[in-house]
């Protein structure tokens, strides 16, 4: 999902600081992506398609590569046939993940009514 271009971003994000995420993190894809790799913390592709249904390969690859060029994600290229790539949340991507964690509290009740968190 593209950045929607403000004239006053700047000062938006001066004005609230908890809107300063979105700006890195647009897409409710990548919040997903977040948690799955927050879950199982070296994921290979395929893997984190499977965790992520619903995503085409496509849209999965390019969020990956705009998290990895904001520095929230980490790509770890191993020189193998067949060829393996593993992704990683960084320290900022952890860090991230964990400030979104009361978002996903209240999502939880009041979104899907209480449920418990899957464990």
């Amino acid at each position: 999902m593209p950045y929607i271009a403000l004239s006053s971003a700047t000062s938006c994000r001066a004005a609230c600081p908890a809107s300063a995420p979105t700006y890195r993190v647009p897409a409710a894809w990548k919040v997903s992506i977040l948690w799955a790799l927050g879950e199982r913390p070296r994921c290979r592709f395929g893997e984190l398609r499977r965790q992520l249904p619903g995503i085409t390969e496509k849209v999965l690859a390019a969020h990956l590569r705009e998290m990895e060029a904001h520095g929230i994600v980490h790509r770890e290229a191993y020189d193998e046939v067949p060829p393996r790539v593993e992704y990683a949340l960084t320290e900022a991507g952890q860090r991230l993940n964990t400030a979104l964690g009361p978002l996903g509290g209240w999502g939880r009740e009041h979104v899907l009514g209480g449920a418990p968190h899957p464990s």
